[in-house]
């Protein structure tokens, strides 16, 4: 009985690590200049861009984000929104629940 209990238990860790890891999201965002440096916080990887990518994520009701760096559009796979097709620079967000 303590056997069966002791492999309920690790497999109720071990699910819900698994639906932790799960909560995470990667958003490509268009790297324009928009006047308040948010650009160059993201893909300089300058110490601002934590804060920037952190409030990006809240927005969309993460609670953090996990990384942030810039992307080559050739990393980008699917096709990319019309609004975005002139962008030069692009920015990988990746956000956790």
């Amino acid at each position: 009985m303590r056997a069966l209990a002791a492999m309920l238990t690790f497999a109720a860790v071990l699910f819900g690590n698994v639906a932790a890891q799960a909560e995470k999201r990667i958003f490509i965002i268009a790297n324009n200049p928009d006047g308040y440096g948010v650009d160059r916080c993201l893909s300089s990887g300058a110490s601002c861009g934590a804060a920037v990518a952190t409030a990006y994520c809240q927005s969309r009701d993460f609670v953090q984000a996990a990384s942030f760096r810039k992307v080559d559009r050739d990393e980008i796979t699917g096709a990319i929104p019309a609004g975005l097709v002139k962008a030069e620079e692009f920015v990988a967000i990746e956000c956790s629940r």
